[in-house]
């Protein structure tokens, strides 16, 4: 099979992706993946084609300065790229046998396929077909269980509603007619952990939680130094907060500081723009590290969510400490409080010493490790790439006959 996936976001949205593309290939198919230059080095390391799209995720967001002005941004550059994202995926994507769509360039991939007359998958990293077990998870508000499946649809639509016009324009770009209604009959596939999410039992058949999907071990170098500082004494904490930025850095690291004391910690900056000058010598600065390699050889993780990281924590078996921002990260807060592997769930964007403090605490207790460890032997059991491949091939691979997907209108 040709596939062609397409995603837009941080590092966090295309990492999984590009593991997933590199399971494909190691099942004999060909992959092309886009995404945003900034995000692409994984797939390029897994030998994973790639090409980026227009735009520029990391620049924009590094002149943000608050989480409202982030959204307006990534509303903007949606709007502005659009049209031309469904270029580039159409002349890539022609002669492919489907389109995998993922993440802000969702409808993109979805009018890439129609015009192509191969079917779409989505593929994602964060629970969004509607059900009764939760709200969704990009709710501002926690709703009563009656009110959780219309949650779902009154946010995707609202989704729709933002995206539909650029949606358009682009469609009749590419040769198909405008859209007045939601796509809502393709099947998803999520690169989530049926272990965090066990109370859903009524998602329709092609909706499938299949495991995180993780890139193949490899032989990676730590940087030099970094195995002896790790293992010159206790267990090290992990902090870092991803590709998130538009915080109160200042905020952040002075109540990172006040909470972890003089305990060792691993920090990773990322994207956040937290000044790591004049830190006190026991937090040893690092940069991008592989989270399989680096989490279980830590004691706990205090970070901001995200699907991706949240999951690698959950792997390795150690308790988190969220300190969630926007989007899907309070969810995942949440799924982990109910859990008992982590506990209440914080504010990123007005954070306390003392609530950092007493969550760290509370990760550090000896049941929460039990219960985190646990959780990390049940995730260890799951393969999420090969489920996904496995369904791709029976639903893709197995269409010998030529006909080509009805898109539901």
């Amino acid at each position: 099979m040709r596939l062609l996936i397409i995603t837009y976001g941080t590092e966090g949205d295309a990492r999984p992706l590009a593991a997933l593309g590199c399971a494909l290939m190691r099942a004999g198919h060909s992959v092309h993946l886009l995404g945003d230059a900034d995000t692409l080095d994984s797939a390029r390391a897994l030998g994973v084609p790639a090409t980026a799209l227009a735009g520029d995720i990391r620049g924009t967001l590094s002149r943000m300065r608050a989480m409202r002005q982030i959204e307006r941004a990534l509303i903007r550059i949606v709007e502005a790229r659009t049209p031309e994202w469904m270029q580039q995926a159409m002349a890539l994507g022609a002669g492919c046998d489907a389109v995998i769509v993922s993440g802000l360039t969702a409808f993109v991939g979805l009018s890439v396929a129609e015009a192509l007359g191969v079917p779409a998958i989505g593929a994602m990293m964060i629970p969004i077909s509607p059900t009764a077990a939760f709200t969704s998870p990009l709710s501002p508000l926690r709703l009563p269980r009656v009110l959780n499946r219309s949650s779902h649809a009154f946010v995707n639509h609202m989704v729709w509603r933002t995206f539909r016009a650029t949606t358009n324009r682009g469609r009749v770009a590419i040769g198909v007619p405008p859209r007045t209604a939601l796509w809502t009959a393709h099947p998803v596939l999520y690169g989530v952990s049926p272990a965090l999410l066990p109370d859903i039992d009524d998602w329709p058949d092609d909706a499938i939680a299949c495991g995180q999907w993780v890139p193949p071990t490899t032989d990676w170098t730590p940087p030099e130094g970094l195995l002896d500082w790790i293992e010159s004494g206790p267990p090290p904490v992990y902090a870092g907060f991803g590709s998130m930025s538009g915080f109160d850095a200042p905020r952040v690291r002075g109540a990172l500081l006040a909470a972890v004391g003089d305990r060792r910690v691993l920090f990773n900056p990322g994207w956040s723009g937290i000044d790591t000058t004049g830190l006190p010598a026991n937090i040893h600065v690092i940069g991008s590290v592989p989270h399989d390699w680096l989490l279980p050889r830590c004691a706990l993780a205090i970070h901001h969510g995200g699907s991706g990281t949240t999951h690698s924590a959950c792997r390795a078996g150690i308790p988190s400490v969220i300190l969630p921002f926007a989007g899907d990260q309070p969810f995942w807060a949440g799924r982990l409080r109910a859990l008992g592997i982590a506990d209440r769930v914080l504010s990123g964007r007005l954070p306390s010493a003392s609530g950092l403090r007493a969550a760290i605490a509370f990760a550090e207790r000896s049941d929460t490790r039990a219960r985190a460890a646990s959780l990390g032997a049940a995730m260890q059991s799951e393969d999420g790439c090969a489920t996904a491949v496995a369904w791709i091939e029976r639903r893709v691979g197995g269409r010998t006959d030529g006909s080509r997907t009805p898109h539901d209108r």
